[in-house]
């Protein structure tokens, strides 16, 4: 288990392979949350790194005592994708983002199971792609980073009341959205979710 406390008290201190540690360490996190977001590869790349270079570069800023590291991070990248968004106002859909090989195929299941498993993926990431930005950053952060819903109001700048009625809001369009046989897969996000 890596000390996060320790590499930011290294870091501020000038080492920089704490920095390098700092950086190695929440990349796949990072990366996959703007993804989550932006639905572009090459934009969440460029916001995962600007997120990490300016927590890095203003570690001066971060506050232990106001939240974790990875959420003040977590805070930086969904940021940087609202701006990214703004800028953009376009999204790719979930077969662009499997045809870049974006989903990992189960080696135990037939053909067809895994051709209707990717269907039913690809209805949940387009009903996930069409919420509004503020649902989507919620459901995302519950379910794709794992935030419990303290750091997501500190992340998202809301009450606490206000992060769970967006995913609850976000789940219930997503129920409304998708064909019975995608709910399977919704029931999974459920889980995880509403934890």
């Amino acid at each position: 288990m890596i000390a996060i406390g320790a590499l930011i008290e290294r870091w501020q201190a000038g080492d920089e392979r704490a920095a390098q540690a700092l950086y190695d360490h929440f990349w796949d996190r990072t990366f996959w949350l703007a993804y989550g977001l932006l639905g572009d590869p090459d934009d969440a790349e460029e916001v995962a790194q600007d997120a990490l270079y300016y927590a890095l570069s203003n570690i001066a800023r971060f506050d232990p005592d106001r939240a974790a590291f990875g959420t003040w991070l977590h805070t930086i990248t969904v940021s940087r994708s609202r701006n990214r968004y703004r800028r953009r106002l376009t999204w790719p859909s979930l077969t662009a983002w499997l045809a870049r090989g974006g989903d990992v195929p189960d080696p135990s299941s037939s053909h067809e199971q895994k051709a209707i498993r990717i269907e039913a993926k690809s209805a949940v990431w387009e009903a996930v792609q069409s919420l509004t930005p503020r649902l989507r950053e919620a459901i995302l952060l519950r379910y794709w980073a794992g935030h419990t819903y303290r750091e997501m109001a500190d992340i998202l700048g809301c009450p606490v009341p206000t992060a769970q009625s967006r995913v609850r809001l976000a789940f219930q369009r997503l129920q409304a959205d998708l064909a019975p046989e995608s709910l399977v897969d919704l029931g999974d996000v459920e889980e995880r979710i509403m934890r």
